[in-house]
């Protein structure tokens, strides 16, 4: 019983990352919103900056689900 309890806690605190990673998707996107409202003609830079940070935060989550499946499954 003490193997499970402390699988599921490491599983909770690998998986608390995600909150982080949430506010950081929409940070990113609310700035990309709020700059294309200020200047719509540099859409093409800023889009794919936008889409290459989100690409990035969304690896810290894959990560942390991984290890938490690794934690819990092992």
């Amino acid at each position: 019983m003490e193997l499970a309890a402390a699988k599921a806690l490491g599983a909770g605190l690998a998986v608390i990352s995600l909150a982080g990673v949430g506010v950081g998707i929409g940070h990113i996107f609310s700035s990309l919103v709020s700059s294309l409202a200020r200047n719509p003609s540099a859409r093409g830079n800023v889009f794919g900056l936008a889409i290459l940070g989100f690409a990035l935060t969304e690896a810290v989550a894959l990560y942390a689900l991984m290890m938490a499946f690794l934690i819990l499954f092992t």
